[in-house]
């Protein structure tokens, strides 16, 4: 076989990389243990550039290496200033002008100022957006102009009202600032070259072993209280349950009630908290794809094979709560007037038979998720047995979570398992997922027009009882035409070692580490 001189060269320059990203790990790492704190969880990162990804994996390093314009509190979804020290609005609501932080820089040396912002902005307009910018759409699809008052003031006008703008700009997917020297230099992707204004910069992506970052220390503000950051995928729930009782990893997510009695006799400390998250079930109902779960009497037959409060109660042990809507109870707009299909498996097999259903494909993802402790395969393979009982066959066919997510794409399948953890707090953020014509959000591809239309009038309208009243509307709709199966709200559940301080989960399922000490 003949190689040219180019692909050898390639192959020669790959080798001093990783060479040279081995060489910064193992000097991040040559400090004493209290200064490496090291994460496990279920999954590596999907990628590191924030407008590219979608993915809590990837979301829970970004927030340390990246800033957004404005922030939540640390304890809920108050927007509060970050890398804008203020901001007006202006009289009809369409234009915002911020005053921007001065003397910050990027992790690279580039200066933060309008003109960084107009550029991250600009990238990801609906002119310019590549295919997974997946929540660029959200966050600047409504944006008409960008304007550079001077060179810590910005002005952006929108298309028309929008109430849930502010908590867009505070998310860590799309709205985070990037510098654009790294984005110009890495050809408008920077996955695999990270470059924030946050506490930590990075340091190695050692793919499906590790990624490392260090503490930034010309930092604007009150700098990293550990010195190195090691974030580790770990697949199996049980290998992360022995790592942390042997002291191999100082805190681990992913887990769920099975294991909580050992990590407890470990003496390991558990974090409990509420998440405005849901798990469901999604049919596929795309056009141009083969599924006999666009027809909505089939939707509605699946759902009446499935015992949703049992299957929740048998695999989550009581930590999680069966789901009635797409919207958490947190959430502004939920309604406990919404009901769900009921479950009814009579119904459901007699269903089957008059439609001629025998036989359904799940596709599904390996591993746990911050809204399924148990993995995608065990709810897949509860789920098949209740259709096995209404008389249908069921093939499950499971996935790593990067293939997963391509698979939904391009594969044909009839039911899959998705979840979302609301990013901030408003309830646009779940349900204009399901109005979307986006395989990434909306991974179904279901449409209902009525639907689409209460989401729209629901982002113009201010926060209040119409506009909840408005969100309570859809989710009847969504319910009636069965666009997906609620299944359950999580519980986060994490465990750290007992000499770990100031570690936590935020609701948005985000681990912001600035305060996390290791004695």
């Amino acid at each position: 076989m003949n190689i040219s001189k180019t692909k050898l060269f390639a192959a020669a320059m790959a080798v001093v990389f990783a060479a040279a990203a081995v060489t910064d790990a193992s000097a991040a790492l040559s400090r004493k243990p209290q200064d490496n704190f090291i994460y496990a969880s279920s999954n590596d990162p999907l990628g590191l550039d924030p407008a590219l990804v979608d993915d809590n994996d990837s979301g829970k390093i970004n927030c340390n290496i990246y800033e957004s314009l404005l922030r939540f509190e640390d304890n809920n979804t108050n927007v509060q200033p970050q890398l804008a020290e203020s901001y007006t609005v202006s009289d009809d609501g369409l234009t915002y002008t911020f005053k921007l932080r001065q003397g910050v820089t990027f992790h690279d040396g580039t200066p933060f100022n309008a003109e960084a912002v107009k550029f991250n902005i600009v990238r990801q307009l609906p002119e310019n957006a590549v295919a997974k910018m997946s929540y660029a759409g959200l966050v600047y699809g409504d944006v008409a102009e960008v304007n550079v008052i001077d060179d810590y003031t910005i002005s952006i006008t929108l298309k028309k009202k929008s109430t849930p703008y502010l908590h867009n700009v505070a998310m860590m997917y799309a709205a985070p600032m990037v510098s654009p020297t790294a984005l110009q230099k890495y050809g408008n992707n920077v996955s695999e070259h990270p470059c924030g204004t946050g506490p930590y910069k990075f340091v190695a992506w050692d793919r499906g072993q590790q990624t490392i970052l260090t503490r930034y220390e010309d930092y604007w503000g009150e700098p990293g209280k550990t010195a190195n950051l090691i974030f580790r995928p770990m697949p199996e729930t049980s290998a992360r349950v022995v790592a942390l009782n042997n002291g191999e990893v100082d805190a681990i997510d992913g887990i769920d009630a099975n294991v909580i009695p050992e990590l407890e006799q470990a003496g390991n400390v558990i974090l409990k908290s509420t998440g405005m998250s849901t798990q469901y079930m999604f049919f596929n109902c795309d056009p141009k794809k083969q599924s006999v779960t666009k027809d909505v009497r089939v939707r509605r037959a699946i759902a009446q094979a499935i015992n949703v409060p049992e299957m929740v109660q048998s695999l989550y042990k009581g930590y999680d709560t069966p789901a009635t809507t797409f919207l958490p109870k947190v959430i502004p707009g939920y309604s406990d007037k919404v009901k769900p299909v009921s479950y009814d498996p009579e119904a459901a097999k007699k269903a089957f038979a008059e439609l001629g259903v025998k036989h359904l494909s799940i596709i599904t993802y390996s591993g746990a998720r911050i809204y399924n402790t148990v993995g995608g395969q065990v709810i897949a393979e509860a789920v098949q047995g209740y259709l096995n009982q209404a008389g249908v066959d069921v093939d499950v066919l499971v996935y790593d979570w990067a293939t997963y997510k391509n698979k939904l794409i391009t594969d044909d399948f009839d039911l899959g398992f998705m979840g979302w953890n609301g990013d901030n707090g408003d309830p646009d953020n779940f349900l204009s997922l399901m109005a979307s014509d986006d395989p990434i959000n909306n991974q179904g591809m279901w449409f209902n027009q009525e639907y689409r239309d209460l989401v729209e009038q629901g982002t113009a309208i201010p926060d209040g009882p119409e506009r909840n009243a408005i969100y309570e509307k859809a989710e009847m709709v969504m319910a009636e035409d069965v666009g997906i199966l609620p299944i359950s709200h999580p519980t986060i559940l994490a465990a750290t070692r007992p000499n770990i301080t100031g570690f936590s989960i935020h609701p948005i399922g985000l681990t912001f580490m600035r305060n996390v000490v290791k004695q």
